[in-house]
């Protein structure tokens, strides 16, 4: 009988497939953020991209980076955003749609805002990299995961060929 269930079993994987996807097709985490990268990605997030994968080549993230201040915390709770450490990969991506639309804004203020908000992402990033600690251990909480690629689709030295190119 155990054998009759097994050889009946369905290969469809809910966690891993879209409905219309072949059986070839995975739908990951990644694919979220190449929409995304995708998107029109204002100049100034382009720039903060290229700087974060510039120092990741060059200093690896040796020297340990400090925390976020009170003041960038207090930020990024004006907006209802968690630090990064308790994010999950769906907040991180509405949040980084967000600040591409506020990015894209013609008000000022929120343009600018929104390019405070993704250097402190990055500075975030960079501690989380360097100490290679969470205070949080769980994995529903890695949207650092999705801003490091989401920076990595955007930046133009996402490729290990033009990687190389900086190796000093």
């Amino acid at each position: 009988m155990l054998a009759d269930m097994t050889e009946y079993k369905s290969s469809f994987d809910l966690t891993s497939k879209s409905t219309f996807s072949s059986e070839n097709d995975t739908f990951t985490s990644r694919s979220f953020a190449a929409l995304l990268a995708k998107n029109n990605v204002p100049a100034s997030h382009k720039r903060i991209a290229d700087n974060y994968l510039i120092v990741k080549k060059v200093f690896k993230f040796q020297a340990c980076l400090s925390r976020i201040s009170n003041v960038e915390k207090s930020l990024l709770e004006k907006y209802d955003f968690n630090i990064l450490e308790f994010t999950t990969m769906k907040q991180m991506y509405d949040e980084l749609s967000l600040l591409q639309q506020w990015s894209s804004s013609n008000d000022e203020a929120l343009s600018s805002v929104s390019d405070n908000i993704l250097l402190i992402r990055v500075k975030e990033l960079k501690f989380l990299e360097a100490s290679r600690y969470a205070s949080i251990s769980n994995e529903i909480y890695n949207g650092y995961k999705a801003l490091e690629q989401y920076l990595k689709e955007i930046s133009k030295f996402q490729t290990a060929q033009s990687l190389r190119v900086l190796n000093f």
